[in-house]
C-alpha cells in the first residue's frame, strides 16, 4: 500500500480556533497507527476546557480547525456586537438551532452575531437553560479569540463586549 503523505497547515506552539471549543495550542504533531498506516495527529491543549484531543491533520479543515483570525477581523466582530440587530424568531428552538449552525461555523463574525442576538434577546425575556449555555458559550469562544487576535487580556476583552452590547441598546 501506497503510503500518503499529508501537508500541516499548523506548526507546533502555534494556537488555533476549534469551532465550539475555543483557542487551543497545537502541542505535537505526532504519527500514530490507524487500519495499518502511520497517520498524523495534531495534538491540541485548550485551556479554557482542560482538554487536550488529537485530530487527524487530513480532517482538521473539514473539522473547521483554523487559524486565530487577524485584528481586523476581531475589530469587525467587535462592530457587530455595537450596530444594530435583528430581531430574532420567538419560538426559542429554532432560535437555538440557528444560533448553534452559526457558532459551528466558527467565524468570529457569526459567534459575535450569536452572541449579539441573544444579548438584546435575554433583555426581553430570560433565556431557556439551553440557550443561555450557548450564549454562555459563545461569549467565552468570542473573549478568548479576540484576547488573542488583538493580544489583550480576556476580562478587558469581555468588559470592552459588554460595553459594546450595552451601547448597542
Amino acid at each position: 500500500m501506497a503510503k500518503k503523505t499529508y501537508t500541516t497547515e499548523f506548526k507546533k506552539g502555534q494556537q488555533v480556533v476549534y469551532p465550539l471549543q475555543g483557542v487551543g495550542l497545537v502541542e505535537n504533531i505526532e504519527e500514530r497507527l490507524f487500519k495499518d498506516e502511520m497517520v498524523p495527529y495534531y495534538v491540541m491543549y485548550f485551556d479554557v476546557s482542560d482538554m487536550t484531543i488529537r485530530i487527524p491533520v487530513a480532517t482538521a479543515p473539514e473539522q473547521g480547525i483554523r487559524a486565530i483570525v487577524p485584528s481586523a477581523d476581531s475589530e469587525e466582530a467587535l462592530e457587530i456586537i455595537s450596530s444594530e440587530y435583528e430581531p430574532v424568531p420567538t419560538d426559542w428552538k429554532l432560535r437555538y438551532q440557528m444560533n448553534l449552525d452559526l457558532l459551528r461555523k466558527g467565524a468570529v463574525t457569526d459567534i459575535a452575531l450569536v452572541v449579539t442576538k441573544l444579548y438584546h434577546r435575554s433583555k426581553v425575556k430570560e433565556l431557556p437553560i439551553l440557550e443561555r449555555k450557548l450564549y454562555d458559550n459563545a461569549l467565552r469562544l468570542l473573549v478568548d479569540e479576540v484576547s488573542f487576535s488583538l493580544g489583550k487580556k480576556k476580562d478587558e476583552v469581555e468588559q470592552l463586549i459588554f460595553m459594546k452590547l450595552e451601547a448597542g441598546e
